[in-house]
């Protein structure tokens, strides 16, 4: 699986970006595909994430109600709309995929895990000016 992630760029503090993640190869059967941030210094934490058979979501704390994650199945693609934007949001930010295994809690706690992700994408870089 090869993931390209794009759409990253320079916004002030308010704006929006939508980031896009193009997954190409074959996936597992059950699979989420989610959005990590990394900032320098910092550890790569849990953005959002999306669950591509059932379309189920989850999002980190500072995501609820700023960020929207979304997919189009037909074009294997991912989505991450971003809004309300602050300084804090800058990083650079990874698609990944990861396997799921239809157990509901062992998956929820695996796609929001950076540490379990089986592929990555190159990253995009987002920064927020104050």
């Amino acid at each position: 699986v090869q993931l390209q992630a794009s759409g990253g760029g320079l916004v002030q503090a308010g704006g929006s970006l939508r980031l896009s993640c193009a997954a190409s190869g074959r996936a597992f059967s059950s699979y989420a595909m989610g959005w990590f941030r990394q900032a320098p210094g910092k550890e790569r934490e849990f953005v959002a994430t999306i669950f591509w058979n059932n379309g189920k979501t989850y999002y980190a704390e500072f995501a609820e109600g700023r960020f929207t994650i979304s997919k189009d199945n037909a074009k294997n693609m991912a989505y991450l709309q971003m809004n309300s934007l602050k300084p804090e949001d800058t990083s650079v930010y990874y698609c990944a995929v990861t396997s799921l295994s239809d157990l509901e809690n062992v998956d929820r706690m695996k796609a929001t895990s950076p540490l379990m992700p089986d592929y990555w994408g190159q990253g995009t870089q987002v920064t927020v000016s104050s």
